[in-house]
C-alpha cells in the first residue's frame, strides 16, 4: 500500500512540475508563426525538389551502368 501513495505522489508532483515548466513557455504570435510556417514550407520544397532532381541523376546512372 505504502508503494501505491508514493506513486501518487510522484505524479501529482511531476505535474505539478509540467505545469510549472508550461507557464515559461513564449508562445509566438500570430505574424512570427505564420512567417515561421512559411520558411518551413519553402525549406522542405526546396529540399524535396534536391532530393527528386538527386533521385533521377542516380537512376539515369544505375541504368547507365546497368545498359553496359
Amino acid at each position: 500500500m505504502g508503494e501505491n501513495s508514493n506513486e501518487k505522489v510522484q505524479k501529482r508532483s511531476f505535474f505539478k512540475g509540467l505545469k510549472s515548466e508550461f507557464k515559461k513557455v513564449i508562445w509566438p504570435d500570430k505574424t512570427t508563426l505564420a512567417k515561421q510556417s512559411v520558411a518551413v514550407v519553402i525549406a522542405m520544397l526546396i529540399l524535396g525538389i534536391i532530393i527528386a532532381v538527386l533521385d533521377v541523376l542516380i537512376q539515369y546512372g544505375v541504368n547507365f551502368l546497368i545498359s553496359l
